[in-house]
């Protein structure tokens, strides 16, 4: 059971690095020479201005995070300093780079330390965060297929998933979370009651967003954050000429695409800037442009991530040398 148990973590941290690896490796291999040597060009000759403003914004967004943590901890009775909180949140997007959700699970104990959080409370709020998360992604998913929803149809007819064969992938999933949802509600069973627990411990941390003194400035900062998300990605249409025409509506449809590949690779590595590209391919843009566009988007993100993750791994212990 132990060595079944290893093996699963093992697989886990190697698995989405060896996924990352090979899109790398096949993003290179069905490239042309001559596409990668364009793409290479954009790279180089991205407008670092606007790169600059790409991080900035992504800054501003981790900024605002640590503020809202603040409104779901306030309610506990704690208030800890926000600069600890930046830089726990910026070195958990950085653990996250190595291993997936390490990140989520090093906060909790970070926070115990320089802030005497208790390590449950701390992660209770963690999970309610994840959860209002989830909750903005689908959202903005369903926003922008309703303003793209032909093409999108259309795209999908293209590549071989014509809707009658969705719908039934649809129906068939949520026929599925309901005989699961009947099985769970009338199981006695430990793990049936574990995750009935589990999914009212979730809905009850939802629904105290709604009770909480600072509930709008929450709100608003959960806007904030997703602004400055879909900001990163929008202002770094300007570094490459033929994306530069490109509307708000168009890149969301470009930006829902990278926000569900960040969930399959650690950082996106491989697959974001092919899941970028495939989704600006749907209003014209070329594979080169398409490409250079995922690749310098993805540059900006990872290295802000890992530059100010990697001083904040460096500083926090510094900041609280008495903890």
């Amino acid at each position: 059971m132990i060595l079944g148990a290893q093996t699963k973590k093992i697989l886990k941290i190697i698995l989405p690095i060896a996924l990352g690896v090979f899109l790398v490796w096949y993003w290179y291999d069905s490239t042309s020479p001559s596409d990668r040597k364009q793409i290479l060009y954009y790279i180089r000759e991205a407008g670092l201005f606007w790169v600059g403003v790409s991080i900035l914004l992504g800054i501003l967004g981790h900024v605002s995070r640590a503020v809202r943590w603040n409104y779901l901890l306030e309610p506990l009775g704690y208030k800890p300093r926000l600069s600890n909180n930046i830089l726990i949140i910026l070195m958990a997007y950085f653990a996250n780079l190595g291993v997936p959700r390490m990140g989520d699970l090093l906060r909790a104990p970070a926070l115990a330390t320089y802030e005497d959080v208790p390590v449950e409370k701390g992660f209770g709020t963690i999970v309610t965060e994840r959860v209002i998360d989830v909750i903005m992604l689908l959202m903005i998913i369903a926003v922008t297929f309703l303003m793209h929803t032909d093409i999108i149809l259309g795209y999908l007819q293209e590549i071989g998933l014509p809707l009658n064969k969705m719908l039934i992938l649809v129906g068939v999933g949520l026929l599925g979370l309901v005989i699961f949802t009947v099985f769970i509600k009338k199981s006695n069973h430990r793990i049936a009651i574990k995750i009935k627990d589990f999914v009212a411990g979730l809905m009850e941390g939802v629904l105290s967003i709604f009770k909480m003194k600072n509930k709008w400035p929450f709100i608003l900062h959960t806007f904030f954050i997703w602004g400055c998300y879909i900001g990163m990605l929008w202002v770094i249409k300007f570094t490459v000429p033929e994306t530069m025409g490109l509307s708000l509506s168009q890149l969301m449809v470009a930006f829902v695409a990278g926000a569900l590949a960040m969930m399959f690779t650690n950082g996106g590595i491989g697959l974001y800037p092919i899941a970028v590209s495939q989704a600006l391919a749907i209003f014209g843009i070329s594979k080169v442009s398409g490409d250079a566009f995922g690749w310098i988007m993805w540059i900006a993100q990872t290295l802000m991530i890992v530059v100010f993750g990697a001083i904040s791994f460096l500083i926090l212990p510094l900041l609280n040398r008495n903890r």
